[in-house]
């Protein structure tokens, strides 16, 4: 008997390319601009909102019988809202740099539309495992997006991939120079567009 069914898989798959959240919904563009000037915080950030997506989803689904109709938005709120302060906490215990990065960014994700979204739309509606799944597949996709971003950034801006120097030293003595334009915020906006205009493309994605 597979680990996952076919529904599960299609769960999981979907949100990285047919319905990317970034790519195809346009969902928590400003992290993917602020958070994407190196590839290690990128990762982090995917990691963090993946972890805050799943377990929120997870939890959220569990008590849905429970939660009333009036007040379900506050408690889904709550229930994030307990997720990202402990991951705060945890990545300043453990990665206390990164965190200093990050900064205000990992608090946002309280009001990610991301998080908000796949709680009100999907964990209401279903069970903890596919709430689950589905929160993973968002978290992916959008992780997918944060660090294509974040690796033409970093190349391009700074000449490293991962903080390894990749372009070499002969270049920049034959006159060289890394794209000052890409440790910018209008940098990330042209990397956003061209990979978003790429995985429609890609995805045949009519514009509306």
């Amino acid at each position: 008997m597979p680990l996952l069914s076919k529904q599960s898989k299609n769960t999981i798959v979907d949100p990285l390319m047919a319905n990317n959240p970034i790519g195809l919904q346009v969902l928590g563009i400003c992290s993917a601009l602020a958070v994407t000037l190196r590839i290690d915080t990128a990762v982090v950030m995917t990691l963090a909102v993946i972890a805050v997506l799943c377990i929120s989803n997870t939890v959220i689904s569990i008590l849905r019988s429970m939660i009333p109709a009036k007040v379900r938005i506050i408690v889904q709120l709550s229930i994030i809202a307990s997720m990202v302060i402990l991951t705060d906490l945890i990545l300043q215990a453990y990665m206390y740099d990164i965190s200093k990065e990050l900064t205000v960014f990992v608090s946002l994700i309280i009001t990610n539309c991301i998080i908000m979204g796949r709680a009100e739309a999907f964990a209401m509606q279903n069970g903890p495992w596919k709430s689950f799944l589905d929160g993973l597949g968002n978290g992916m996709g959008y992780g997918l997006i944060l660090i294509a971003v974040a690796f033409f950034r970093e190349l391009l801006g700074s000449g490293t991939i991962y903080g390894f120097q990749v372009i070499p030293d002969s270049f920049y003595a034959a006159g060289y120079e890394n794209m000052g334009l890409m440790t910018l915020s209008p940098g990330a906006f042209i990397i956003l567009g061209l990979i978003v205009w790429a995985q429609r493309i890609i995805g045949k994605v009519e514009p509306e």
